[in-house]
């Protein structure tokens, strides 16, 4: 699936030497991120998109019927048991239904129209099992909130997920609840979060195809449809499901019946705090917004919806107004989606208690359209991304919580909930960690269950007895060991380090959403604005032929492409982080920007700089005192003595040197600092090839070239 992003995906497919999409029942087009944009620029983009579609003979949505996402699962192309991809980073979403979705790029998307073909790193596996119920008054909204929070130390950066639990468990979990807490598995850091086939999923599927075949009569409707009972059944009789003993790289574990609703934030999705915790401070909203894929259906406009309509009893069956000063934004998830929501009565009930209507869309969620946030104003979302400046203003301050806890926000004019939720007695806090969950004492394994673990014990015995006698495969001869160099790829790179002091420096830092959908912006203005959001004195700092070096995490968030090619407009070659977030290596290969992960290179930046004589170790990252700011930038520092000021962007005066034929880098801290070198890893014949070539786009048309 591609969205507003495709006809900067078609001027690539056409200039690879592409005319015809390789497989037309492959591909999905849908308008939806800068529907409320009018101008004529972007009414002329929408335009040779619907026509582009029309020739090829593929799945075309207009502005206006949906999110992308959203259409991918209403409509049933997001099929269980298979795998879907978008170019766009909350393709996650389709996880929700059994279908592996996962997030591909521009160049990805032009590949596969081509060839119906891209590439992968197959990831680490990490299992999640969620134990217990979900209580009453908390959501799936509450549980991936709470996830993002509880497991904040890149558990699962760069893993695919798989949710597990008893039946009982996920019962408690709705379709609806899954597609929020798969979707937001994007801001968690994984590349995928995949729920089960199971009953609650059969019958979900099965309303569906009863609903599409009615539909289909009152009609007389031509069209394929995606939900049949016929299909349904060959899904049911073939389903896919993991392996008995399957092992998995991570095991993690929640209680649902521990959690209560949760609020991440400011500026943050790996700040999540108890919604009580928050509601005492009385902080006061600005705005509010029921928008975007993850919580806009209509079952969460019924919860926002329910929540004015339980205060009109008490107020004479009238629904109560928004408090002052409060503006409350609505969008559905789809059109159908609305107009379920209008059937209910839900929708009339949030506009007259004074929430303004949206086009189903993106919005304010990707930072587009009416009432995005002002400085120093607070909005709380049910969207899937609080990054500074995202939704707005990087003065701002951004919130994420359930539909219900935004609507009694916008209704009492500060962070609130409902009073939905009761918490039980005894409750000691929220019960998660590694590991299943599931105490000795009340695990049942059958007889071959434990034949395979005793087998797996055995071969964890031997493999660690050829360890100690052969040795490890690391050996000092290693550091000799020279790589093949293709043609076309550089040996070696090299360059002063400028330092971004920072983890999780996300996409909208590096290059701001207000961008993104401007096609004409020329590499000087890529340039200019490239970690805009992150510093604005990052322009000025870095200079041509640097090498940028940033924290852990680096370039989590969207899927836009220009996160990497701003830093090529800018004449960096080589970016080198702690790690990387997994999109941004997948646009960094595809636009030919490198890329080296040393842990140990920014931490000892940060023993040189981050340090003073005299200063004290720096506390655990907690939520800032009084909220005032993001930890998407680095924490504040303790107060020491002399103060020294803290910069975003530094030029260090280090040196870099990168010696691809023999993977390692070499350092010179200084002019008279410390020298020394650090084995990374070996950069592959099909990587270099890729970036030698000047990134996938031009690979591919080599390749057509090569064929005809």
């Amino acid at each position: 699936m591609t969205h507003d992003n495709s006809w900067p995906v078609a001027t690539k497919f056409l200039s690879i030497g592409a005319s015809d999409i390789n497989d037309k029942e492959q591909i999905v087009m849908t308008l939806d991120h800068d529907v409320q944009n009018k101008s004529e620029a972007n009414l002329k983009k929408y335009r040779q998109i619907e026509e582009f579609a029309k020739r090829q003979g593929v799945a075309f949505y207009p502005a206006g019927r949906g999110i992308g996402h959203q259409i991918m699962v209403e409509e049933g192309y997001a099929w269980p048991g298979t795998l879907a991809v978008a170019s766009d980073s909350h393709s996650n979403m389709y996880g929700g239904v059994g279908c592996l979705g996962t997030p591909v790029v521009r160049t990805d998307a032009a590949s596969i129209w081509a060839t119906s073909k891209t590439w992968w790193q197959i990831p680490p596996i990490c299992k999640v099992t969620f134990t217990g119920t979900l209580p009453p008054g908390v959501t799936g909204k509450d549980v991936i909130v709470a996830l993002c929070g509880l497991f904040s130390n890149d558990e699962v950066l760069n893993h695919a997920i798989e949710f597990a639990g008893s039946e009982e468990s996920m019962a408690s979990l709705k379709v609806d609840d899954r597609l929020a807490i798969a979707n937001m598995t994007t801001e968690w850091g994984a590349l995928t979060g995949l729920f089960p086939i199971d009953e609650t999923l059969r019958r979900w599927l099965k309303y569906k195809a009863t609903e599409t075949a009615f539909n289909q009569a009152m009609t007389d409707s031509k069209v394929r449809a995606q939900f049949t009972h016929e299909r349904l059944d060959d899904l049911f009789a073939h389903q896919l499901s993991a392996d008995r003993g399957a092992k998995y790289a991570k095991y993690l574990h929640l209680n649902l019946s521990t959690l209560s609703p949760y609020i991440s934030g400011p500026n943050s999705v790996k700040v999540a705090t108890p919604l009580q915790d928050l509601a005492a401070q009385n902080l006061k909203v600005d705005k509010a917004y029921l928008v975007s894929c993850t919580n806009s259906r209509a079952s969460d406009l019924a919860a926002a919806a329910k929540v004015f309509k339980d205060a009109a009893e008490e107020n004479g069956g009238i629904i109560p107004r928004i408090a002052d000063g409060v503006n409350f934004y609505i969008a559905a998830a789809s059109a159908p989606e609305q107009a379920a929501a209008e059937a209910s009565g839900d929708w009339q009930a949030m506009l007259e208690a004074g929430a303004k209507p949206l086009p189903a869309g993106c919005g304010p969620c990707i930072g587009l359209g009416t009432g995005l946030l002002e400085p120093g104003e607070v909005g709380i979302s049910a969207s899937n991304r609080n990054f500074k400046g995202r939704m707005g203003s990087t003065d701002a301050k951004a919130y994420l919580a359930s539909p219900e806890v935004v609507a009694a926000s916008a209704l009492h004019g500060k962070i609130a909930g409902p009073g939905w939720y009761n918490q039980p007695p005894g409750w000691s806090g929220v019960v998660r960690g590694e590991g299943d969950g599931i105490k000795e004492e009340d695990r049942m394994i059958t007889a071959d269950e434990a034949l395979e673990k005793v087998i797996g014990q055995l071969d964890s015995l031997v493999d660690d007895g050829q360890r100690n006698i052969h040795g490890s495969e690391s050996s000092p001869q290693a550091d000799d060991q020279m790589i093949e160099v293709l043609p076309g790829f550089p040996e070696r790179v090299e360059g002063e380090i400028v330092f971004c002091d920072a983890d999780n420096i996300n996409t909208d830092g590096i290059y701001p959403g207000k961008y993104t959908y401007q096609d004409d912006i020329s590499p000087e203005k890529m340039a200019e604005v490239c970690m805009m959001n992150y510093d604005s004195a990052f322009a000025s700092t870095a200079r041509e032929g640097d090498i940028l070096v940033a924290g852990f995490n680096f370039g989590c968030g969207s899927s836009r492409e220009q996160a990497a090619t701003a830093i090529l407009a800018k004449k960096i070659p080589l970016v080198v982080a702690g790690s990387f977030g997994n999109i941004f290596s997948r646009n960094s290969i595809n636009n030919a920007l490198m890329g080296v992960e040393v842990p140990r290179l920014v931490q000892r930046l940060r023993q040189t700089f981050s340090e003073t004589v005299g200063s004290v170790p720096q506390q655990n990252v907690a939520e800032p005192s009084q909220n005032q700011e993001s930890l998407d930038s680095p924490p504040p520092a303790r107060p020491v003595t002399p103060p020294t000021e803290k910069l975003l962007t530094r030029r260090t005066g280090w040196k870099l040197v990168w010696d691809v034929r023999r993977s390692k880098v070499d350092i010179q801290e200084g002019e008279n600092g410390l020298r020394w070198s650090q084995k990374v890893g070996e950069l592959p014949p099909n990587v270099q090839e890729i970036i030698a070539t000047g990134g996938l786009e031009k690979w591919v048309k080599k390749q057509i070239e090569h064929l005809k």
